[in-house]
This record gives C-alpha cells, sequence and structure tokens, in this order.
C-alpha cells in the first residue's frame, strides 16, 4: 500500500477548520480522505485527523455529543491507529482543560491544559509565526530539520511531564509545540496553516502509517 492509498479520517465534530485540514491533505495526493464522524470509517481509516478551533468546552461537549469518544478509544488505544490532534484536537489528548473551569479531556497523555502566562512584552493569544525546537528525534518531523516555522493561535497551552513534549517554541516561556506518545501525536501549531513545512509535517504523519 503506497503512502497516498491510505484511508484518512478527519473527525467532523462541529468545531474545526476540518475543510482547510482537508484541503491541504488533498494537495499532497491523497485520494482517500473523508470528513466523517461515523464509526465504521474510523474503523476502516488507516489513520485519524482531530482538528479543532475554538473553546476545549465547545469541542469535548461535541465530541461527546456525537458518541465519538468510545470508537476513537477503541482505534486509537487498542487498535493503535496512528492521529494527530491539531490546536484544540491536541488539547483534548490530555486529562482537561482550565478553560473556563474544569473540563476533562481524552486522557490519552499525563498533562493538562492551562492559560499561558507571560512576560508583559508578549501578548496573549500567542498567534503568529515561530519557529520550534524538537527536543526528541521523532519521524513526525523527520524531513523538517532545517524547516521549523509554524503558524500559532491559541492562548491556553499544555503543562505536562517533558517526556510527552516533543517540541516546544519559544514565546517569552516554553510553549509547548508538539506532544506524543507511542501512536499519539498531537500539535499546538496549524499545520493546514503553515504552508510547506505543515505540508511536510502531514506527510511525515502519513508516512508512520504506512511503516
Amino acid at each position: 500500500m503506497t503512502s497516498t492509498k491510505q484511508k484518512i479520517v478527519i473527525v467532523d465534530y462541529g468545531v474545526g477548520n476540518v475543510y482547510s485540514v482537508y484541503n491541504a491533505i488533498a494537495f499532497l495526493g491523497y485520494k482517500k480522505i473523508k470528513i466523517s464522524a461515523l464509526e465504521n470509517d474510523m474503523r476502516e481509516a488507516d489513520s485519524i485527523i482531530l482538528p479543532g478551533v475554538g473553546a476545549f468546552e465547545e469541542a469535548i461537549k461535541n465530541l461527546e455529543s456525537k458518541n465519538l469518544i468510545p470508537i476513537l478509544n477503541e482505534e486509537v488505544l487498542i487498535r493503535k491507529k496512528p492521529i494527530l490532534g491539531i490546536c484544540v484536537g491536541m488539547q483534548m489528548l490530555t486529562e482537561g482543560s482550565y478553560e473556563n473551569g474544569w473540563h476533562n479531556g481524552l486522557g490519552w497523555i499525563h498533562g493538562k491544559i492551562s492559560k499561558i502566562t507571560l512576560p508583559p512584552e508578549y501578548s496573549v493569544p500567542h498567534v503568529g509565526w515561530n519557529d520550534i525546537i524538537i527536543n526528541y528525534d521523532s519521524p513526525l518531523f523527520r524531513t523538517d530539520q532545517h524547516n521549523r516555522h509554524f503558524y500559532f493561535d491559541h492562548s491556553y497551552h499544555f503543562d505536562a511531564d517533558e517526556k510527552n513534549i516533543l517540541a516546544t517554541c519559544d514565546y517569552g516561556i516554553n510553549i509547548t509545540a508538539a506532544i506524543y506518545s507511542n501512536n499519539i501525536f498531537g500539535v499546538q501549531f496549524h499545520p493546514e496553516k503553515s504552508q510547506i513545512n505543515g505540508l511536510k509535517l502531514f506527510r511525515n504523519f502519513f508516512n508512520i502509517t504506512s511503516c
């Protein structure tokens, strides 16, 4: 199976820039892409993308209301299917978030989401382009050793054990840029808005699936 023949599902749960993600992946030549909330599509997928924009509370409640959490748990935790969370999609991979009160996440990666606290010369939200610093060798960034510039747009960030933090960026403090645990990957930035570097990251993720 060549990488471009993979079955890719972008989780459609009423929150997120699903069509921007779809267009970026389609640009790379992948043909079997679905935007879906159907259990059968999740089961047939080779890899899953969990996008997200907006508030954590709305995002996790939408996943719950569409009864997507049980099938995601099965496909990711039991069948070990690769998943990539983007922005709020990444944040939901964790134990939970303090945004607008405490809200439980999927609990797949140890750590919590908290509001960014910055020196006065930095503004929140963190919006714009930043270089990332890669902490561990990972196939997710295999072709990006010299091109680490990505687009961020967020006010909350991942606060967790260093062992799960794949990459950071310097924005007055160390901001978590990417997290991982086995087959689970998440990025705080938006690869679909990060031009060629974002396209490389998508390609790297799907290459993980095809190995």
